[in-house]
């Protein structure tokens, strides 16, 4: 039986990668061989102890400043990518935000800051990716929210960000097969980040039937999945991870 890591030689670039989910996806992508791309916004020292976490752990990272939702931003974060490991296997897109508002209380500035980020930035990392990832193919992996079909009060910007993502998620993977590039998203129900703690909705909320808050490792481990070759034969698939929370 081979112990060759499943990422052996692939290059992954991680989109929001200096904290939560994205830390813990950057971190299990290097553990399986991947050299990885360790994008930011603004978390610089996060995201460089992020790259100096793979590192002494025996793995090849770079950290890269680049706010998604600006093209010129996603071009310099792909030539970045290319100029240091000459190209790219793997895109994962797990930046997004949320900010919690009623009805009432939600403005065109909030909107725009979500569909900005959460899809529009989505849809433009991935354009560029699949200007760099070659003819064997690769993978992208959509980091949704089980939000899309939950649907929690407070929260219907965001919530109909993440639909659009599973959409978007359906419409790539049968755009881009001809080219052996898979498309999936997987869709985490409620997870312990610096996020959930600072809305309070991990105090607040309740856990899943399982009786667990997830991890983000939980998340970490099913995008390894996705994004090697053990599910090749799995394309344009949402991928829920509630503890049977739905």
């Amino acid at each position: 039986m081979s112990n060759t890591p499943k990422l052996a030689g692939k290059v992954a670039v991680v989109t929001g990668a200096s904290k939560g989910i994205g830390t813990a996806i950057s971190k299990a992508l290097a553990a399986e061989g991947a050299s990885v791309v360790v994008n930011y916004s603004s978390s610089q020292a996060a995201a460089e102890q992020v790259v100096a976490d793979i590192t002494a752990a025996g793995g090849k990272a770079i950290a890269v400043k680049a706010n998604v939702a600006q093209s010129a931003d996603i071009t310099r974060l792909f030539a970045e990518t290319i100029s240091a490991f000459g190209k790219v296997d793997i895109l994962v897109n797990n930046a997004g935000i949320y900010s919690p508002a009623p009805l009432g209380s939600i403005t065109e500035e909030d909107f725009h800051r979500h569909f900005n980020l959460n899809v529009l930035g989505l849809m433009l990392a991935s354009q560029e990716a699949v200007k760099h990832i070659g003819p064997d193919g690769g993978a992208i992996v959509n980091v949704s929210s089980v939000v899309a079909v939950f649907c929690p009060p407070g929260l219907s910007v965001y919530n109909a960000t993440k639909g659009a993502v599973d959409s978007i998620t359906r419409t790539f993977s049968r755009e881009l097969q001809s080219r052996n590039i898979r498309v999936n998203s997987v869709n985490p129900g409620l997870i312990a980040t610096e996020g959930t703690h600072a809305n309070g909705f991990v105090e607040d909320g309740k856990p899943s039937p399982l009786g667990l808050v997830g991890q983000p490792q939980d998340i970490a481990s099913i995008v390894v999945f996705l994004a090697s070759d053990d599910s090749k034969w799995i394309n344009g698939q949402v991928h829920y991870a509630t503890g049977a929370l739905i």
